[in-house]
């Protein structure tokens, strides 16, 4: 009577394919996020318009199938790029201002943060701003991503204005909406002045006026308070 062996050899082992499996999609996410970051520096020169899996695929120095095979089409690759452009603006500009007490700390540090992201944006390009025009008459998955990401944003920012109000650091009357209008407006104003028509103090520009909004909407005392 024979006894059958079953041979194994240790790559063929049920952990040893896993963990080849686990190799192989480390690698395919690490590709992947090599091609978003490609795509973002690419977005900020020529758009999110611009971009194509043929392009991408020349800058990463890639096969078309390769990129294709990460992003399935075109408008997905857009997609990704939006919401990784987003989730650096989060971190960045949200997140660590989440830190400070709610009021007018907050909302400095929001304004701050914005403005150190805005400073390196005047070289690379602002995707919201350029997906807006590309995109603001062309409805589809990548208008709404973009205006998505707007809307969250601006909301967050107007939340922080009401927090300030609740907390007395601004006047009872104050409009949450229209301060928030108004300093999105000072932050488009700067790339338009700065980047295109290169207006020296654009910079300065915004943070006075910035000021000039908690100025008008500050809590106000009473130059003879009553005791």
């Amino acid at each position: 009577m024979t006894r059958s062996t079953s041979l194994l050899s240790p790559d063929s082992s049920p952990s040893a394919s896993k963990s080849r499996h686990d190799r192989a999609l480390q690698k395919g996410q690490q590709t992947k996020q090599l091609i978003v970051e490609a795509a973002l520096r690419l977005a900020g020169q020529i758009g999110l318009e611009g971009l194509s899996i043929g392009v991408l695929a020349e800058v990463t120095h890639m096969s078309k199938s390769g990129v294709f095979a990460h992003f399935g089409s075109r408008e997905e690759l857009q997609l990704s790029v939006v919401r990784e452009y987003y989730q650096r603006f989060s971190d960045e500009v949200f997140f660590p201002a989440m830190q400070e007490p709610r009021g007018l700390p907050r909302m400095r540090a929001l304004f701050a943060n914005w403005m150190s992201r805005v400073a390196v944006e005047l070289q690379s390009g602002c995707i919201f701003i350029s997906g807006a025009v590309a995109f603001d008459d062309r409805p589809g998955p990548v208008r709404d991503a973009l205006a998505s990401a707007v809307q969250t944003w601006l909301h967050a920012l107007t939340r922080a204005i009401e927090q300030a109000r609740e907390e007395g650091h601004l006047v009872p009357d104050a409009d949450a909406e229209q301060m928030a209008f108004e300093i999105h407006g000072l932050i488009l104003s700067l790339h338009y002045e700065e980047r295109f028509l290169k207006n020296p103090g654009a910079l300065e520009r915004a943070h006075t006026g910035f000021e000039n909004i908690l100025l008008r909407y500050g809590k106000r005392t009473s130059p003879n308070p009553q005791i």
